[in-house]
């Protein structure tokens, strides 16, 4: 029975890093505390499953000291002053799985002919917030108001995320690593983030979150991508952090979704009633989150008026999801965890034959049936 020696500083780094709490080691490893102090050294097989657990690369256990992880790209948090913060292996590997997605995708654009997106970058972060918002109602092909043209918001919301994906962003929206189940993403961490790239932009929605909070967070990734900027951000009570560039986001985000013009005519008739994001979330086909929170930023209703109203939404929406657990149909699912657009280009690569399939369930995280089945769905067909 081979045994192997692990650096003290790595096991702890390992179980720290992962969240779990001590005593759930202690359950699965009855010998751990032994393993940390030295007194007994852990078997491959042991320490194959402890990586397992802690979502750690089993490599990183053959290391003196823990590596330095870093996000590759900056992460506004809400609250600046978490000093103690490191990005967890759930948001590490999302990351990094998108990352490699966007590499194939810039490729293959570039294979197929594909021109740089001209939108990517093009706005400078001095401009106004109407000349930003023009822009990118304009690439979208929306005209001024188009929500409100939608039966419901979250109709709306479809619209525009399909929109995106037209216009050539790649959009992913995931409350998991891949397709794991077990490993949930965090809202408290991150509400998105956006990579930037002139041939495949990506936007990751955090899937976790409502969707009230996610047309929000979708309008600000657009933002980003006209900005040329890419971030991980967690908009808590949908504020971002005091970043100059995040701050613009924001307010371009909330000119996208409510137009101020529009939004201070119709005020005054809607402030006395007792529901006036409703007829505001109505109107502009909203979440009656996003209206409340466009309502603080015109200072039409205080910070305590907004964060009371926004608590309880919050509460209202984690008792509907209780009562209504999203099953859904796993193959639908996979239109938002792959996103349309990135699905198609790889299943046509690997029935065409410039893709191995290997790599092709690599990149989809779908394997053997799973992908030929949603393959068929999508009208490519493996074997066509």
């Amino acid at each position: 029975m081979t045994r192997v020696v692990v650096s003290e500083h790595v096991l702890r780094w390992a179980m720290d890093r992962s969240g779990i709490s001590p005593s759930v080691f202690e359950r699965k490893f009855p010998n751990i505390r032994q393993w940390v102090e030295g007194k007994v050294q852990p078997t491959i097989r042991q320490l194959e499953e402890l990586a397992r657990t802690t979502s750690t690369p089993f490599g990183f256990f053959f290391l003196q000291e823990p590596p330095k992880e870093q996000l590759p790209i900056p992460h506004f948090r809400t609250i600046s002053d978490d000093s103690t913060y490191r990005p967890s292996p759930n948001l590490l590997e999302t990351v990094q799985i998108m990352e490699q997605r966007q590499t194939w995708m810039r490729e293959f654009m570039r294979e197929e002919g594909q021109k740089p997106l001209p939108f990517v970058g093009s706005i400078n972060p001095d401009e106004d917030i109407q000349s930003i918002t023009k822009s990118i109602r304009d690439n979208l092909g929306f005209e001024k108001g188009w929500a409100s043209k939608q039966s419901t918001w979250t109709n709306a919301l479809d619209m525009l995320r399909r929109t995106i994906e037209m216009t050539g962003i790649l959009v992913v929206v995931n409350g998991i690593v891949a397709n794991n189940t077990h490993r949930k993403l965090d809202t408290n961490e991150f509400r998105g983030f956006v990579l930037v790239d002139e041939y495949a932009p990506l936007v990751f929605v955090n899937g976790a979150d409502g969707k009230a909070a996610q047309m929000f967070t979708l309008a600000h990734e657009l933002a980003h991508v006209w900005l040329g900027s890419s971030a991980a951000f967690d908009l808590r009570e949908l504020r971002p952090s005091e970043d100059p560039i995040e701050q613009k986001c924001n307010k371009v985000a909330a000119e996208f979704l409510v137009a101020e013009e529009e939004l201070r005519q119709i005020w005054p008739d809607v402030r006395n009633e007792n529901e006036p994001f409703q007829i505001i979330a109505r109107r502009f086909k909203i979440s009656v989150l996003v209206a409340a929170r466009r309502a603080l930023d015109l200072q039409l209703i205080n910070k305590s008026e907004f964060l009371d109203f926004y608590h309880d939404y919050q509460e209202d929406e984690r008792r509907r999801a209780i009562k209504k657990p999203d099953g859904g149909n796993f193959y639908n699912t996979q239109n938002l965890r792959i996103g349309l657009r990135f699905a198609h280009a790889v299943m046509s690569a690997a029935r065409e034959g410039r893709l191995l399939y290997k790599e092709a369930y690599h990149l989809t995280g779908l394997h053997g049936k799973s992908f030929e089945r949603y393959s068929e769905r999508l009208g490519i067909g493996v074997n066509n």
